[in-house]
């Protein structure tokens, strides 16, 4: 696991600003940052930067202080000039990836350089959200001395985005000005295609572990809804499903199907879209008594190999079949075996757990496929 880390410094600004008896212009680094707050804010930042540095090493941790991130000025808004506050300009992510490769944890802090190196205070939440966005990470999380989003005193614990949009436009929803920065941040880093964003109480000792390997996790996680491109196949898609047929015939990848019998079976199939265009596709087909579905015709254009297509269609495919009230999902594979069993789930399975006709058929085809099976009950709803 990659790790980028960002660090906030209201909690230490408060707390200089106090010694100094200095008035702050802002705390959050999302209204104007005066002179004076500004002098303070680096300050904070060198202060909290060198103490996590201290404690990464005391953990004989790598890791390193960047400039990788370069801001601008946000300027007026609505009148106002925010004067020393900035915003994410570019993100050069070749320098944070060469660093993660290494095993060096790179270092973020909200004191940021724009293209004069003049410093700007930077909302930390605001510029998690771009280094997530800029290296297509996996999960952005942030940390919080709450026990996650709370609507109506109550934490959300899996919250789809859409609902998170609806909970962010009402006006009388009460939400912790903290928590809303990271609520918003975290919607726009799902719009960017970020599938994961998590608001977890970083008080309580090994929550990042918890929340990423336990199944019910620890606070509230935000999820894209990750299988909106994927739809049931309608009668009109079937030259575009014969064509993906055709191509996955050649490499023996798929049986060879003609037009007509995808026109007849087209019902069976869910397809991947991008921009109008179908780039994917799966199969699902019931055993007698509903019990047992087979998963079949899985492919994906070439193109888009390594996008995780294929990985979510078999996991759509899954939960479909457990709506249909399956309990085992059937694959037989003559190439991808290592796919379905490292990246899905899927064990060995036996020719006994087909059909006596779908055994007459498949001895009859002479592929010679792989027999591999999932149980459905092992499917978890809410995986984090």
């Amino acid at each position: 696991i990659k790790v980028v880390l960002v660090h906030g410094i209201g909690q230490q600004l408060v707390g200089l600003a106090g010694e100094h008896n200095i008035a702050l212009s802002d705390i959050q680094g999302e209204g104007p940052t005066d002179v004076s707050t500004m002098s303070l804010a680096r300050e904070a930042s060198a202060l909290v930067s060198q103490s996590v540095l201290e404690n990464l090493s005391q953990a004989g941790l790598r890791c390193a202080i960047t400039n990788a991130v370069r801001s601008t000025k946000i300027g007026r808004l609505k009148g106002v000039d925010h004067l020393y506050t900035g915003k994410v300009e570019k993100v050069d992510a070749a320098i944070l990836k060469s660093m993660l490769s290494q095993d060096i944890l790179p270092l973020v802090t909200p004191i940021v350089c724009d293209r004069e190196g003049q410093s700007l205070r930077v909302n930390s939440d605001h510029l998690a959200m771009e280094l997530a966005v800029a290296l297509g990470a996996s999960k952005l999380i942030y940390l919080t001395p709450f026990s996650g989003l709370q609507v109506d005193g109550v934490v959300q614990l899996n919250l789809p985005e859409d609902d998170l949009k609806r909970l962010l436009a009402d006006k009388h929803a009460k939400l912790d000005p903290r928590i809303r920065s990271k609520a918003v941040q975290a919607a726009k880093a799902l719009d960017n295609d970020v599938p994961r964003a998590h608001i977890l109480d970083g008080r309580v000792f090994g929550c990042l572990l918890t929340e990423i390997f336990d199944k019910v996790g620890l606070g509230t996680m935000v999820h894209a809804n990750d299988y909106d491109r994927i739809r049931q196949a309608k009668k009109k898609d079937a030259q575009a499903l014969y064509n993906l047929a055709k191509h996955g015939a050649k490499t023996d990848a798929l049986v060879a199907r003609t037009r007509q019998q995808i026109e007849q079976s087209f019902a069976d199939f869910y397809v991947y879209e991008i921009d109008d265009s179908i780039i994917g596709c799966a199969a699902l087909r019931p055993y007698p008594g509903g019990k047992t579905m087979e998963l079949g015709a899985v492919y994906v254009q070439p193109f888009y190999h390594g996008r995780g297509v294929g990985s979510k269609l078999v996991e759509f495919a899954k939960r479909q079949a457990k709506k249909l009230g399956a309990k085992k999902l059937i694959a037989l594979t003559t190439q991808t075996q290592g796919f379905f069993q490292s990246a899905c789930g899927f064990v060995p399975g036996a020719l006994t757990d087909l059909p006596a006709e779908r055994r007459k058929a498949l001895k009859a085809s002479g592929r010679n496929s792989q027999v591999l099976s999932f149980t459905l009950s092992r499917l978890n709803d809410s995986v984090r």
